[in-house]
């Protein structure tokens, strides 16, 4: 009887610990694991590869690099680093899934799913603010690389010091250096997709000062397509209207009226057949470049083209002079692979390699990459 009561006893203690236990490595959490070492220095590379990493990092203050996961953010350097580092500083939180990465100078801004911003000062990893929201977010999209999370963050928006967040029946502009809120509006109908140009509006179906909340008025007739902008539709150097027509800081860019031409580097860019065309807003040819490219943007004064073997080509924006130019490959590696997301930011420029066969939009598929290293970074 002794026997058949220890043994039940000790079925019972052994059933509590491992609830105990379940709800240590189950139970919500957060985990913020800060800087131990002083800020990286900005450090000036020739022009070239840099480095190659299994995750897209969204380089921030020219000094860090910033990588999403389902349910974490973290940074390491240096930003020039061949591969990925033991991470500088990290914010994990456990069950909410990250949603949207962004930054503006050292602030690294992250959405969550419980809809949750997080402001992080990238110097330190240390909290700068947090706020609450009454709507959640979507989940994480990231896939393997992160890519969709810090490069495309489309329900945070940044211009003139303002973080523009979509939610459900709000938008809503929150001060980068404080979180407080600057304006609230409701969602306005039609407005799904949205951009900012980078004179400071933020536009889906109606444009806003981003700055303030209030209504921008004197543009031309919309729906508008942005031209130029970053790939997570920031910054946009012009657009088009309704009827097509191109526009640059409120002023018509007959240039921009082609559909194919691109804003880089403050130059209306165009690139058809085996010839790059750099033009002025109102048309005129400032310079051709001889070949078959890709326009990716413009870096500083140099817009930035890649060739059909993923040679990466910089020229002077306004000359049309070749600054740099090299093999997007890390040591002997192949070119020939397809391109995938890409960003540039901080004087780099980082892109995923998929495979020549890849799937179009399927990232889950175990041949969509071209290896397990498969973002490629550069400095420009």
């Amino acid at each position: 009887m002794t026997r058949v009561l220890l043994r039940t006893l000790a079925a019972a203690v052994l059933l509590v610990a491992s609830v105990l236990i379940g709800w240590r490595v189950l139970g919500p959490a957060e985990v913020l694991g800060s800087a131990t070492s002083p800020y990286p220095p900005l450090t000036i590379r020739t022009p070239g590869v840099t480095g190659r990493t299994n995750v897209a990092p969204l380089v921030v203050d020219g000094r860090l690099r910033v990588y999403a996961a389902k349910h974490q953010v973290r940074a390491d350097g240096p930003v020039d680093g061949r591969t990925v580092y033991t991470a500088r500083w990290s914010l994990r939180r456990w069950p909410e899934q990250l949603s949207a990465v962004t930054a503006s100078g050292t602030t690294v801004v992250t959405r969550w799913s419980d809809g949750e911003l997080v402001a992080i000062d990238a110097r330190t990893g240390e909290i700068a603010w947090r706020v609450s929201a009454a709507a959640s977010a979507p989940d994480y999209a990231g896939h393997r690389t992160g890519a969709a999370t810090v490069w495309d963050a489309r329900a945070l928006r940044i211009a003139a010091g303002t973080v523009v967040v979509t939610e459900d029946q709000e938008l809503l502009g929150y001060a980068v250096s404080t979180g407080e809120v600057s304006w609230r509006l409701p969602r306005p109908t039609g407005c799904a997709e949205t951009f900012t140009t980078s004179s400071a509006v933020f536009a889906c179906s109606v444009a806003y000062d981003a700055t303030t909340g209030k209504a921008v008025t004197g543009l031309p007739a919309g729906p508008w397509t942005p031209v130029g902008c970053e790939p997570d539709g920031s910054a946009c150097a012009g657009l088009r209207d309704a009827a097509g027509q191109g526009w640059i800081d409120g002023k018509r860019a007959p240039a921009l009226d082609d559909p194919e031409a691109t804003v880089a580097a403050g130059v209306v860019v165009s690139s058809a057949g085996a010839v790059v065309t750099g033009r002025s807003a109102a048309g005129a040819v400032l310079w051709t470049w001889n070949g078959s490219a890709r326009v990716l943007g413009g870096s500083d004064a140099t817009v930035l083209l890649l060739t059909p073997e993923n040679t990466l080509v910089g020229v002077d924006a306004g000359t049309g002079v070749e600054t740099l130019r090299f093999p997007l490959a890390f040591g002997t590696e192949s070119t020939e692979w397809k391109p995938g997301r890409y960003r540039i930011a901080g004087g780099y420029l980082a892109m995923e390699r998929l495979n020549v066969d890849a799937p179009e939009d399927d990232p889950e598929s175990p041949i969509y990459y071209l290896t397990l290293d498969t973002v490629i970074i550069a400095a420009l």
